[in-house]
């Protein structure tokens, strides 16, 4: 049986469903075909993300990364308008 693969977005629907306790937790791993402990574990990275989030206002893994290619960019175009400025002089 192939292993299913879950966007961020099912995973976080599956986690707050489980936080609102309308159903129970082995009852939502049932419905979705994954086991307890992957609940758990998800919960769990869910909860530690909100509160590093609100202590330390972190910037997610993506928003991270993006802020360093950012940066990579413009270094790059620093450098690309620095050789047109020389090549424009001769």
């Amino acid at each position: 049986m192939k292993k299913r693969q879950f966007s961020p977005e099912e995973k976080l629907a599956i986690v707050l469903e489980g936080l609102k306790g309308q159903k129970s937790v082995a009852d939502i791993c049932r419905e979705h075909q994954i086991s307890q402990s992957v609940f758990y574990r998800w919960r769990d990275k869910f909860l530690e993300g909100g509160k590093n989030a609100l202590a330390y206002g972190a910037p997610s893994q993506k928003e991270a990364h993006l802020r360093a290619e950012i940066e990579k960019l413009e270094r790059i175009i620093g450098k690309q308008a620095i050789q047109i400025e020389v090549l424009k002089k001769t």
